[in-house]
Formats: C-alpha cells, sequence, structure tokens
C-alpha cells in the first residue's frame, strides 16, 4: 500500500467476483427454494375428498407433524407409510410427499391397511 501515489491505477491481487459466481449463488438459492416446496406434504383427489367427507381440518401443528414424519420416513428408506396422529390416519407415498388418502382411526374398524412399507406414530 505505500507504493500506491494519487492518480495512479490500481489493480487489485484478487480478482473481482464474476457473473458466473453471481449464478451459482442463484441458482443455489433456486434449488433449496424447490427442495422447500417439495418438502411440503401435498394431498390427492381422493385424500381432499376424504377429508372433506369425515369433516377433517388440519392445524398448522397437525401439517408441521405430518410434514416431519414424511421426513422421518423417507429417511428410513420408506416409499409408503400409514401414519397414524391421534384419531387420524393417513396414506401418504413418501417418495411422492403426498397424502394418498385420509381417515378418522374409529371407521378404520376391520379395515385392513395394504401396500405400506412402514407404520408411524406421530
Amino acid at each position: 500500500m505505500g507504493n500506491i501515489q494519487v492518480n495512479q491505477v490500481y489493480y487489485p491481487k484478487q480478482p473481482l467476483k464474476t457473473a458466473q459466481n453471481q449464478e451459482t449463488t442463484k441458482s443455489s438459492f433456486a434449488d433449496q427454494l424447490k427442495q422447500t416446496l417439495q418438502s411440503q406434504v401435498s394431498f390427492s383427489h381422493h385424500a381432499k375428498v376424504r377429508l372433506q367427507q369425515h369433516g377433517i381440518s388440519l392445524s398448522d401443528h397437525q401439517l408441521q407433524k405430518l410434514n416431519d414424519g414424511v421426513a422421518s420416513a423417507r429417511e428410513k428408506g420408506s416409499k409408503e407409510s400409514l401414519m397414524l396422529m391421534k384419531d387420524l390416519a393417513f396414506v401418504v407415498s413418501v417418495k411422492n410427499n403426498k397424502v394418498i388418502t385420509a381417515m378418522k382411526q374409529d371407521s378404520m374398524e376391520n379395515q385392513i391397511v395394504t401396500n405400506i412399507d412402514s407404520a408411524l406414530i406421530l
């Protein structure tokens, strides 16, 4: 720094960030946003109809528990899971982040749940 004189052009030793580095940051943000949106469980048409038929509405806390359950099932390698939450039951496609069907547990008497590879109690 002692060698710089007034009106002399200064060339920094480190190169400036290029547009390519900035694009990488943007795409990484886009990837994170996409991942966050995909981590939210969605409901199939059949599941939505079942929720309406049984008069079930889920609170934000219940949805968060369901999302956490799907994440736990995914970590264990599950593909299709039965998730039990108090008096509710959900069959969830873990690989698609989608609730396939929903029901109240009291209406599950004498019901058989098939094509699942795991069960979680939330």
